[in-house]
């Protein structure tokens, strides 16, 4: 139990802001699956392979929640809103930048929602999660030249859902 404490502490955080942004903005839905994502390590420990990276494996789970979970919440889950940025300005940041900043990045989540689920998960999981294409391909369990054409499409559909 000090063991799953730990990996929890350690990764929690960086889970909910990748299942945050996989669901499309809804907190709730990302806190809901970040728990069961745990829980299913709980429940999986035993298939877990040392020396494999724990963190792929994680990420694994938690994309596989984050597809099952989300289709399966749309009844119970209202439509996700961008909740307001939870850092506050830096001391040398003016109000206007930090709008400016915010509304990028509401841009950029909207973009995000726009893409189809394949590529939404290899752009968060490398731009929002810094794993390497090596991990995603584990993660997904894909071949990393899938990694890396979905990522391209995915970044290229950005530019253009951006542009629009």
């Amino acid at each position: 139990m000090q063991a799953l404490a730990a990996l929890v502490e350690r990764h929690h955080h960086a889970l909910i802001g990748f299942l945050y942004r996989m669901t499309g903005g809804n907190r709730a839905l990302a806190e809901d699956l970040a728990q069961e994502t745990f829980l299913r390590v709980l429940r999986a420990i035993g298939q877990y392979q040392h020396p494999r990276p724990f963190k792929p494996w994680l990420y694994a789970i938690a994309a596989n929640m984050a597809r099952d979970g989300f289709k399966s919440a749309k009844q119970r889950y209202a439509a996700a809103l961008l909740e307001d940025d939870e850092r506050g300005p830096a001391a040398d940041e003016r109000p206007e930048e930090v709008l400016i900043d915010l509304d990028e990045e509401q841009q950029v989540a909207r973009a995000l929602r726009r893409l189809p689920d394949h590529q939404r998960a290899v752009v968060i999981l490398r731009y929002y999660q810094e794993l390497s294409l090596a991990e995603i391909a584990e993660a997904l369990n894909i071949p990393v030249g899938t990694v890396k054409s979905r990522l391209s499409i995915g970044l290229e559909r950005l530019r253009t859902l951006l542009v629009e």
